[in-house]
């Protein structure tokens, strides 16, 4: 499903991954833990394919992310890959519908197609009756599940995960833990999550841990 080999990332004369090797197979909750510093984030953008690595490559179903130009880069990203943060990034204008949808129309989705997929994602993460707020009226947990249904409307092959809990209480990021596992039940989806929580990080299927740019 994904596969990462020989990632080295430099920025400047700073050394932020250091030769990293990851296999990550479809339906598979891989969790990336490790201190603050360590480079997490920076391998979840290059395997996004936000972020170009210096040295190696990325293979996601199949094709080699460095073999694609930029619009196609952009075009295979929209459709294989969701991507959730720790702050939701909802637009504040659009209601949660919108919000949903906006992927789907940057892939050329009509209206009522991404309408139709939206709605079943909304009842499926039981917000079908907060489809006409804007992000101002939801609650944290809501915004955040608002955000994770964005990130599955154009049914990608991965969702990747920045700290999606972060910026919840103990509550809500409980509630957000189990549906990452509903949601590969129900889609098969494939995650990869970057976290400080020990929770969430022991509920994967597996964990890696990084440490000074490697995976150890």
């Amino acid at each position: 499903m994904i596969e990462a080999r020989n990632i080295c990332k430099s920025f400047g004369n700073l050394e932020v991954l250091k030769g990293i090797d990851v296999t990550i197979e479809k339906g598979e909750i891989v969790a990336i833990i490790g201190p603050s510093g360590a480079g997490k984030t920076t391998l979840l953008q290059i395997i996004g394919t936000l972020l170009k690595p210096s040295s190696g490559t990325v293979t996601i179903n199949g094709i080699k992310a460095d073999g694609l130009k930029d619009r196609q880069l952009a075009k295979f990203r929209n459709k294989h890959i969701g991507f959730v943060f720790q702050f939701h990034h909802l637009l504040p204008e659009f209601t949660a519908l919108e919000n949903i949808c906006i992927p789907a129309f940057i892939a050329g989705i009509t209206k009522s197609e991404a309408a139709r997929r939206a709605g079943e994602i909304l009842n499926f993460l039981k917000l079908e009756n907060r489809s006409e707020h804007k992000p101002n009226e939801l609650s944290g947990g809501e915004q955040q599940r608002v955000a994770v249904a964005r990130a599955l409307i154009n049914n990608p092959s991965v969702v990747l995960a920045d700290e999606p809990s972060g910026n919840l209480d103990t509550m809500h990021k409980t509630e957000l833990h189990e549906l990452f596992f509903k949601l590969r039940e129900r889609y098969n989806q494939t995650f990869v999550i970057v976290t400080h929580d020990k929770e969430l990080a022991g509920m994967s299927d597996r964990m890696l841990s990084m440490q000074d740019g490697r995976i150890f």
